[in-house]
């Protein structure tokens, strides 16, 4: 099975209520999605989203990464030998991890297919079945509150609340959504690098005397402060998850090195595909320290992949925040992962089980 075809297509899908940050604000999912095709006539299934705040992605650049050079890399090679495709793909250029991602998600795909198997089950895992928490945007009050009794009708055990820059604020919101939610869902923090180590301190100790302490706090400070990640850790009793501080295998060794975190959030677009994320899971297990399996603004084709991989390492990846689909009003996808609520199935069909998917528009 050589590789003989690779081809890009736009994936546009309105999102329930805008997906708002302390980085940025987004009505809609405007995603690359990638086809590998091997000369048996399978398809690959692909999918990268353009996150310049945190990767530094658009969506031009990650066409011309794909087309200009991690395509002509691979085209011809067999896709029998996983491990070299994937180190090729690395190799094609520096950075540009989206776009590695999902060419590499792709191959693994293929790779499954031609095994015969699911993708989780050819990378060692039994698990079919995850639970992914929702985000709650940041906003107004009255409309978190909102969103938070809809996560909770809908069966969601634990919430992704999305913070500001507003230390007082931050703390009401907390105060509001907890007394919502309280004794149904556990409640995960998530500043996206929007405080300083201080703020962070001062806004977890406001809690922590209300009675609130979440199940964690999601990279409070920017990502290059790793003195502020092991400050916040010192002084609170919350955990503290890095997410955009840990691209690579190189960066988790680092982290885990200066103490800087009690919890990893892993997530194939930043560490660049699917052999990296396993060997950021492999690295934390040897530290004794959990994973969470996460994902940005992506539809069920490369969620697909991160639950493959979750359910490939469930000792480490303890924590699921896998609702990229959840927060969209349409599902495109026929075939791999299905979405129940908070309830992911995994499929049984040969790698991402993925039959078609609707409202492509090809280049």
């Amino acid at each position: 099975m050589n590789i003989i075809g690779i081809r890009l297509a736009m994936l546009r899908l309105p999102l329930r209520t805008p997906f708002r940050t302390a980085l940025r604000t987004v009505e809609q999912l405007e995603d690359i999605v990638v086809q590998v095709q091997v000369d048996s006539g399978h398809w690959g299934y692909g999918e990268a989203p353009p996150t310049a705040a945190i990767t530094g992605e658009t969506h031009a650049s990650l066409m011309e990464a794909i087309n200009g050079y991690i395509a002509p890399a691979i085209m011809g090679r067999s896709i029998d030998d996983i491990d070299s495709l994937s180190r090729m793909v690395q190799h094609a250029m520096a950075r540009n991890s989206s776009a590695k991602a999902a060419v590499e998600m792709a191959l693994y795909d293929l790779h499954a297919q031609m095994h015969g198997v699911p993708l989780h089950e050819l990378l060692g895992g039994s698990t079919t079945s995850l639970m992914t928490d929702l985000t709650i945007s940041v906003g107004a009050i009255d409309k978190m509150v909102a969103d938070t009794r809809d996560a909770l009708a809908r069966g969601f055990t634990a919430l992704k609340i999305k913070l500001g820059r507003e230390l007082e604020l931050d703390v009401e919101r907390v105060q509001a959504i907890h007394e919502t939610a309280k004794g149904r869902a556990s409640l995960r923090l998530d500043a996206n690098q929007g405080w300083t180590a201080r703020h962070t301190v001062d806004v977890l100790h406001a809690l922590e005397r209300a009675g609130i302490v979440p199940e964690l706090i999601e990279q409070p400070v920017p990502a290059y402060d790793l003195d502020g990640m092991r400050y916040v850790i010192e002084r609170v009793q919350t955990p503290v998850m890095a997410d955009e501080s840990v691209f690579g295998p190189e960066d988790v060794q680092r982290l885990l090195r200066e103490k800087a975190a009690d919890i990893v959030n892993i997530k194939l677009m930043k560490a660049g595909g699917i052999a990296r994320a396993l060997r950021i899971a492999d690295i934390a297990a040897d530290h004794g320290v959990p994973c969470m399996m996460g994902c940005m603004l992506e539809s069920g084709i490369s969620v697909a992949a991160a639950a493959h991989v979750a359910a490939a390492r469930p000792d480490t990846i303890r924590l699921i925040d896998l609702d990229g689909p959840q927060l969209c009003a349409i599902d495109p996808v026929r075939g791999g992962v299905r979405f129940h609520g908070p309830h992911i199935d995994l499929s049984r069909s040969p790698g991402l089980g993925i039959d078609h998917v609707e409202r492509l528009q090809w280049f």
